[in-house]
């Protein structure tokens, strides 16, 4: 290990994030790395790194502590529980390294952070090769607060299950340890359960936080399921296609609160070519909002909205995709020139760049979904 005075940048995908104090390492703070040629047996430096993530997960034990984990293809299946603090958070940064299951997996779970105040960025978690033991339900799973998981790409989790109440998802964010304040950014999350199965979801998120520029599609059930306590939540320029549901906001089977979904913001969302789109489902609140969403061709409905609510500014029109079909191994989610999506979405609320990183100009008005134009 080593301790850094001026954190370097790291590339997720096409997006340089510049380190800050919500997600890479503060000053004078500890840094660990991971590789293909590293050994377990080594101190975690650059010059000698860790092998496995576990090991490295073992090596993180205080706040303001950052791993880096080079390119390559690692067992998943950990389990972190360090906690950072507001100033100081324990940060996860590669730029694409692999997360594949073990050939005997103990665990349901490709990542179980338990830590507070943790970023998770730049991974990609593949679920389509399991060995033996225990099938991925879960990719990554954060039960702790202020957790930040951002531009991972995670995809062929909880395919081949048996579809019961055990569920699984993508992402998930869980208040069931008490975590609160959940940001899920900039994610690319894709072939998530079996087909039709109501109990597995992209994006599962039961407190409070944001849900901002993520790309989701085919899910057996929902793109994005607030439950449980979810609340306090903005759901922001995402795009969400040929799953079930686009999204479901709802509250029920509380772990801490029976107030419902309230004051959940539903802004600047594509939601296409799904079974059903937007939909509030058990109890809810009168503080909802939803503006200027692009909802359409979704086959059953598109709007099922309670507590006499309205939704405003819609585009109720095809998005005019640059390469999109529902069954495309990578699907082109950008807004062609002739988008209706363009410059149709609403600046509250709106991040300042799209997911691939490129800046929102509100002068010149904020396209909807995921990607700018």
């Amino acid at each position: 290990m080593k301790t850094l005075t001026s954190p370097a940048p790291i590339l997720v995908g096409l997006v340089t994030l510049a380190c800050s104090a919500t997600a890479c390492a503060s000053a004078s703070s500890t840094v660990y790395h991971v590789a293909p040629n590293g050994a377990d047996s080594a101190d975690g430096s650059e010059a000698a790194p860790f092998l496995t993530l576990a090991r490295a997960a073992r090596a993180v034990t205080h706040p303001g502590t950052t791993v880096y984990v080079a390119p390559g293809t690692y067992e998943g299946g950990i389990k972190t529980t360090a906690h950072g603090s507001p100033q100081a958070r324990i940060s996860w940064m590669s730029n694409g390294a692999r997360i594949v299951p073990p050939a005997r997996s103990k665990s349901k779970t490709a990542w179980d952070n338990r830590g507070d105040y943790v970023s998770i960025i730049g991974f990609e978690v593949d679920g389509s090769n399991s060995g033996e033991g225990k099938l991925w339900t879960r990719g990554i799973y954060s039960g702790g607060s202020y957790s930040l998981i951002e531009g991972n790409h995670v995809h062929h989790i909880a395919q081949g299950i048996p579809c019961n109440g055990a569920g699984g998802s993508g992402i998930g964010v869980d208040s069931y340890f008490r975590g609160v304040k959940g940001d899920v950014v900039g994610n690319t999350v894709h072939d998530i359960g079996p087909a039709g199965c109501s109990y597995v979801q992209g994006i599962y998120h039961s407190t409070s936080g944001t849900i901002k520029n993520n790309v989701v599609y085919r899910v057996g059930s929902a793109a994005i399921h607030l439950w449980h306590d979810a609340k306090d939540l903005k759901i922001i320029n995402n795009t969400l296609s040929a799953s079930a549901f686009g999204i479901i906001v709802g509250g029920g089977n509380y772990y801490f609160s029976s107030t419902g979904a309230n004051n959940v913001h539903v802004h600047n969302n594509i939601v296409y070519d799904n079974q059903y789109g937007i939909s509030e489902q058990g109890r809810t609140g009168d503080g909802n909002t939803y503006k200027n969403n692009l909802v359409y061709k979704n086959r059953t409905y598109d709007w099922r909205l309670r507590n006499r609510l309205l939704h405003t500014g819609t585009i109720s029109s095809e998005p005019l995709l640059v390469d999109y079909s529902r069954s495309a191994a990578k699907p082109n989610f950008r807004p062609s020139a002739g988008s209706p999506a363009i410059g149709r979405g609403n600046a509250t609320y709106a991040p300042p760049v799209d997911i691939e990183g490129r800046p929102r100009d509100p002068a010149k008005g904020i396209d909807v979904g995921a990607y700018r134009h």
